[in-house]
């Protein structure tokens, strides 16, 4: 499966590519939008979606892990954020993408085992967990494989809780309360 995680923002939005096997997960690209605070908000905007549109029609990505906003104590900046989020959802939809939603405390969960770690944590789990020979940067790059591979972590779970509850479907009690295969 090949993953896009997205790391949104107006400034800089990171993206980075990803594909797994299995429990496998490899870094195929990662890169960062970057837009100027001169240029108009519409034209920001548009440089986002059309650079995140670039990287699906190259990429063909089937699912894409995108990064929550977290409305901290700066509102101005989580609006900001919010608009280049929409840009890159939007990319996204026309990409025809399954798009999952996850927590910056989700995401640093996944590949650092805590929500609490801090950037260095991240990055260094990302390149460890990609086998990358350097960190990936900037931040907002590994970031982005960093929701890929929380992306990629989910979907393998929520595969394996399916496949138990069909096992355990598939079974039916016996008198005395033991359990058989149906058939």
């Amino acid at each position: 499966m090949v993953i896009l995680g997205i790391d949104p923002g107006l400034a800089h939005t990171g993206w980075g590519v990803i594909e797994t096997k299995g429990s496998l997960c490899r870094a195929r690209a990662y890169g960062c939008c970057a837009t100027g605070t001169e240029e108009p908000m519409d034209v920001r905007l548009h440089s986002i979606y059309k650079e995140i549109r670039q990287v699906i029609d190259r990429y063909h990505p089937s699912e894409v892990a995108i990064e929550q906003i977290f409305f901290g104590q700066n509102t101005k900046s989580a609006i900001a954020t919010a608009h280049a989020r929409g840009a890159a959802l939007v990319a996204c939809a026309c990409g025809g993408c399954i798009v999952g939603e996850y927590t910056p405390m989700q995401i640093k969960k996944a590949v650092a085992g805590t929500g609490a770690a801090d950037k260095h944590q991240v990055t260094t789990m990302t390149r460890i967990l990609l086998a990358l020979d350097h960190d990936p940067k900037p931040d907002h790059c590994a970031d982005a494989l960093a929701a890929a591979v929380c992306h990629a972590h989910t979907v393998q779970n929520e595969r394996r809780a399916q496949r138990a509850h069909e096992a355990v479907a598939g079974l039916q009690r016996c008198p005395g309360g033991a359990l058989e295969r149906s058939r």
